[in-house]
């Protein structure tokens, strides 16, 4: 599946920024897996003096930009699998700015962050894998909207992009 498969019944106009972001002719899973290989050499590359730093204030720091991202791929990966099982029960949503504040993302170290998104990154590769064409159209409700399985993959590439770009941006000068 590539990224110009996915139709406007797969993906809330809300995510549609995130996709993108992406080449349309990747495959999902060349993708995903061009991301696990790429996303820590980024990470390793910040200094470290720069991982508590906020680009103005109540905005959040480096780290907890990036335990959203994981927070993020760990909940769509669970609909994805829910989703891709054939279950019907529309799922919650989850608020991202009460999530953060109570990540303890301060707690972690850089190489924590780095070896817990190689992790998560690992096991979403993992499940995609076991997903056939049929599977990833196949669609369930999650925040009151339609989306599929392809396209929360999709999903979590271009979402790890979106923060990726802030971090360079507006925290890291590049």
């Amino acid at each position: 599946m590539v990224r110009t498969d996915i139709g406007a019944a797969d993906c809330p106009e809300f995510y549609r920024g995130y996709l993108a972001t992406l080449p349309e002719d990747e495959e999902l899973l060349s993708l995903m897996k061009r991301q696990h290989k790429n996303f820590p050499q980024f990470l390793r590359s910040i200094p470290e003096d720069l991982w508590d730093f906020r680009y103005a204030e109540g905005k959040w720091s480096v780290r907890e930009v990036l335990v959203h991202v994981l927070d993020t791929e760990r909940v769509f990966q669970y609909r994805a699998l829910r989703f891709g099982r054939k279950d019907s029960t529309a799922l919650p949503g989850f608020e991202q700015d009460d999530w953060a504040p109570n990540s303890n993302a301060d707690r972690y170290t850089a190489e924590q962050i780095i070896a817990s998104y190689e992790a998560v990154r690992a096991s979403t590769i993992d499940l995609y894998r076991t997903f056939s064409e049929e599977d990833l159209r196949w669609r369930g409700t999650a925040s009151g909207n339609a989306m599929s399985v392809g396209a929360i993959g999709f999903m979590i590439c271009g979402h790890q992009r979106y923060h990726r770009d802030i971090l360079r941006e507006r925290y890291l000068g590049r």
